[in-house]
C-alpha cells in the first residue's frame, strides 16, 4: 500500500468523510477558544461547563425540550454560578470550579440513572464521531462558523479583557459583558461538540491547542494560527489513524494532540537552551 493510498483509503467511506468534516470543525473552534481560555486562566472552566451539560440534557428530555437547549442552559448556568461564587466567597477559583462541575456532573449521573434516557451514556461522555449524520455536520457548522467569526472579529477586545481587564475597563470596554459573552460562546461550542467528542474529550480539545500555540509563539495572532493548525492536523491524523488501527476516532485525536503538545514542550526547551548558549 502506497502512502497516498494509506492516507486516502478511509475517505472512500461516507461515514469517515462525515467524521473528518465534523472533527475539523470542532477542532478549529475549540482551538480558537482555547487561546483565550489559556490566557485568561480559564482552562478548568471548559471542564466545568462540559460536565455541567449532562443534567441539562436529562432535564430537557424529561420536559420534551430540545436537548441542545437544555445542555446550553445548564452549561451557561454553571459558568455564571462559578463566576458569582468566585466573586462572593473566599474560596479560590480552582476549588469553586471543582465543586461546581463535580456537583453538576454527579447530579447529571443521578438524574440519568433515575429518569432513564434513550441517549447512550458512553456517547454523551466520549462522543460518537463515526455515528454523526449529515444533519449533525450541518448543525455543528451552523454553530461553529458564526461563533468562530464572532470571536475572530472581536479578538483584540477579547484579548485585552483576558490579558488586562483593568486597562480594558479604563478605556471603556464592558468587561463583564465580554466575559459573559465568552462563557456563552464556550457553552455553545461544547454543545456543538457533544455529538462528536462528548463531554470528556472536549476538555482536551479546549486546552491542548491553546497551550501548544502559547509555547511556540509570543504574538497572539501567531498563537491562534498555531493552535488552529495543531487542532486541524490532529483531527486529520487522528481520523486516519483511527480507521487503520480500528480505534475510537475522538480519543485518537486527543492522543495526537497530546503528542503534539509533548513535541512543543521539547522544541520550546531546545530553543530556550539554544538562546541561552548563544
Amino acid at each position: 500500500m502506497t502512502l497516498v493510498t494509506w492516507l486516502t483509503a478511509p475517505f472512500a467511506f461516507d461515514f469517515m468523510q462525515r467524521a473528518l468534516i465534523v472533527a475539523v470543525l470542532v477542532g478549529a473552534i475549540c482551538a480558537i477558544l482555547s487561546c483565550f481560555l489559556v490566557l485568561k486562566g480559564w482552562s478548568l472552566m471548559g471542564d466545568a461547563v462540559s460536565h455541567a451539560v449532562l443534567p441539562g440534557l436529562v432535564i430537557a428530555q424529561v420536559l420534551n425540550l430540545p436537548l441542545m437547549l437544555g445542555a446550553f442552559a445548564a452549561g451557561l448556568g454553571c459558568a455564571l454560578a462559578t463566576g458569582y461564587l468566585k466573586r462572593n466567597s473566599r474560596v479560590k477559583e480552582d476549588a469553586v470550579l471543582g465543586i461546581v462541575f463535580s456537583g453538576m456532573f454527579g447530579l447529571g449521573l443521578v438524574l440519568f440513572a433515575k429518569v432513564g434516557s434513550d441517549q447512550h451514556l458512553l456517547h454523551i461522555l466520549f462522543g460518537n464521531m463515526l455515528g454523526v449524520r449529515w444533519d449533525d455536520v450541518i448543525g455543528t457548522a451552523a454553530v461553529v462558523v458564526p461563533v468562530g467569526a464572532l470571536v475572530l472579529l472581536k479578538r483584540k477586545d477579547l484579548l485585552l479583557v483576558c490579558f488586562d481587564p483593568a486597562h480594558a475597563r479604563a478605556i471603556g470596554l464592558p468587561v463583564a459583558l465580554y466575559e459573559v459573552g465568552l462563557l456563552a460562546l464556550l457553552a455553545l461550542t461544547i454543545v456543538a461538540s457533544l455529538k462528536a467528542v462528548g463531554v470528556i474529550l472536549v476538555i482536551a480539545m479546549l486546552i491542548a491547542p491553546g497551550a501548544i500555540g502559547f509555547m511556540l509563539s509570543k504574538r497572539f495572532d501567531a498563537m491562534l494560527a498555531i493552535a488552529a493548525c495543531a487542532a486541524i492536523a490532529s483531527s486529520v491524523i487522528g481520523t486516519i489513524l483511527s480507521f487503520h488501527l480500528d480505534g475510537a476516532t475522538g480519543p485518537m485525536i486527543v492522543v495526537v494532540q497530546s503528542v503534539l503538545f509533548a513535541g512543543a514542550v521539547v522544541f520550546a526547551q531546545w530553543k530556550r537552551r539554544r538562546l541561552q548558549a548563544a
